[in-house]
């Protein structure tokens, strides 16, 4: 994605703008280490897309209040995103961001190899920093509990379904699956009665080795294991043969999993918001992009319950996380690791900042409010921010109970420690063949790509 500069598509007075609750973090005005002597340009990534325009009034009244609250530091915001191919040549040559946002499975690798920097300090500052959820912050901290990023929206993957084909069906929205059986009836049942796919698993694009992580975990195994203080590949096992196993029975033996087999989250998504799915693995963030990027019309079609269970009792977690890259001057870190407290922290603490930011966003109607996420502090806090913006919710939240009632029942995995992204790159043509090869070896397949994952994983951890 192209990267620009924070656009202003909103003329408003300063005091008009300013958000309550966000202050407690000193103004900045030091040198910027490229000889302005006072002024901070601070480039970030993390600004939406021009396509989601209320998000990126939001993003610019943000900055626009942060800007106020800190005189010195001027955020220029960028639409990049993580890019594991251009990122070390990027960091390298320093004309990476001075805040990049990763996937949850990058903190550690970046960590061990030194490209990120320690923000500890900058966070501390915050008089709620020791409020942080601990689960939120491990991913991102060192042995030594040293802190490298500030995650955005935590989040735990679930089954999203389509309401209105459940009732076409014969099935009942409000009774999603619990278990892979019933997964597969449901699929069945949909697929025959109104000619729709009735479940979609992604598979191209890495997404297909992570979405058989998830279903890994919920069969009760593991993608890596630890061995002698190293991590090996842990998937050539039965709850990933029977994941896989499954897959393919409902693929070739139901017929219940549509035409297209070689699709990513965008692809799903897409497909989804035009009603020819009736299931797919997902967060409750996906009812965003469904409605914002790819025009779902009708937003009560939308469900999403707890990941069904075959043994496991777990589900996936993770997060977009923000950190700062090892080549950052001290002085852009600081002003960094404030913008991270005001942008992530703050409104996911503060009811104050959360209702003033939820008022301003419902105000175009084609936003999203209210989506739920795991919740960054106590669900006790948690309770406190639902309730200061529960007068700007405008989705249908009753459709997201069976994820909220569900979910805290499950054991919050991460994603595979070691190479993550690679793993899922050795995974994904597993899946690839299993949904467009009726003879696919599921034993052979595993076994080529254990060997493959385990000279990657030996390389990693040199």
């Amino acid at each position: 994605m192209a990267t620009s500069t924070r656009a202003r598509y909103l003329v408003v007075g300063a005091a008009a703008l300013a958000l309550t609750g966000c202050s407690g973090l000193a103004p900045s005005t030091s040198d910027d280490g490229g000889g302005t002597g006072s002024a901070i340009a601070l480039r970030v990534q993390g600004m939406p897309a021009a396509t989601d325009k209320a998000a990126l009034e939001q993003f610019n009244r943000l900055a626009d209040d942060f800007e106020a609250k800190n005189p010195g530091i001027t955020i220029e915001g960028t639409e990049n995103r993580w890019d594991p191919l251009t990122f070390s040549a990027k960091l390298a040559g320093k004309t990476i961001e001075d805040v990049i946002q990763v996937p949850l499975t990058e903190p550690q690798g970046l960590i061990a190899r030194k490209h990120v920097q320690p923000i500890t300090s900058g966070l501390k500052a915050w008089n709620h920093y020791t409020e942080f959820n601990p689960q939120v912050l491990q991913p991102l901290s060192d042995s030594a509990g040293e802190v490298y990023g500030v995650p955005q929206a935590p989040f735990a993957q679930g089954l999203v379904y389509n309401r209105a084909l459940f009732s076409k069906a014969g099935l009942d929205p409000d009774k999603p699956p619990t278990s892979w059986d019933e997964v597969r009836a449901y699929a069945k049942q949909i697929s025959a009665k109104t000619g729709k796919a009735g479940f979609v698993h992604e598979a191209k694009g890495n997404t297909g080795g992570w979405q058989l992580t998830m279903l890994t975990y919920t069969h009760g195994g593991a993608m890596e294991t630890e061995q002698g203080g190293k991590f090996v590949a842990g998937f050539n096992s039965e709850p990933t043969k029977k994941a896989l196993e499954l897959l393919k029975a409902m693929r070739w033996t139901d017929n219940s999993m549509g035409q297209n087999q070689l699709m990513d989250q965008d692809d799903v998504v897409k497909q989804f918001a035009a009603g020819q799915i009736g299931m797919f693995m997902g967060t409750p963030g996906t009812y965003r992009l469904a409605k914002m990027k790819f025009g779902l019309k009708n937003t009560a079609d939308y469900g999403i319950t707890a990941l069904p269970q075959a043994g496991g009792n777990a589900t996936l977690g993770g997060a977009e996380v923000f950190m700062v890259p090892a080549s950052v001057p001290k002085e852009k870190a600081e002003a960094a690791a404030k913008w991270l407290l005001f942008a992530n922290a703050e409104p996911q603490y503060d009811p104050a900042v959360a209702a003033e930011r939820a008022k301003a966003l419902a105000k175009d109607p084609e936003a999203a409010v209210g989506v739920p996420t795991l919740p960054m502090f106590s669900v006790e806090q948690q309770q406190k921010i639902d309730a200061a913006i529960k007068p700007h919710v405008n989705v249908e939240l009753e459709h997201f109970k069976p994820w909220l009632d569900g979910t805290p029942k499950l054991e919050l995995r991460p994603e595979p420690p070691v190479a993550a992204q690679k793993l899922y790159t050795i995974l994904d043509p597993v899946v690839q063949s299993v949904l467009t090869k009726q003879d696919a070896d599921i034993a052979a397949l595993l076994a080529k790509a254990e060997a493959d994952a385990n000279k990657m994983l030996a390389t990693e951890q040199k």
